[in-house]
């Protein structure tokens, strides 16, 4: 096994067979080749990201809205005590 995917191995704590570690050895041989490569390039001037493309917060702004009270929020529910749903219990 290649000393690289023998480390990566060990490191992610996951068990291969023979046949797994002839078919990933020169794929990680070759994502190390390109990460070599990409190494070369001038990144002079260029200012490290976190992402490809800016990213703004997506979530809208909070607002007060009409709602459902809490008697029209609690009228279909099969159960409810003192103003809550009551649910099966799903954990032992």
């Amino acid at each position: 096994m290649n000393v690289d995917l023998s480390r990566v191995v060990r490191l992610a704590r996951i068990e291969l067979t023979s046949e797994e570690e002839h078919r990933i050895s020169p794929q990680l041989a070759a994502v190390l080749r390109y990460v070599e490569k990409l190494k070369e390039l001038n990144v002079e001037g260029v200012e490290p990201t976190a992402h490809a493309v800016p990213l703004e917060n997506v979530l809208r702004e909070d607002e007060l809205r009409v709602s459902l009270t809490q008697e029209e929020a609690l009228s279909n529910a099969p159960k409810t005590v003192n103003g809550l749903f009551v649910v099966p219990k799903i954990v032992e």
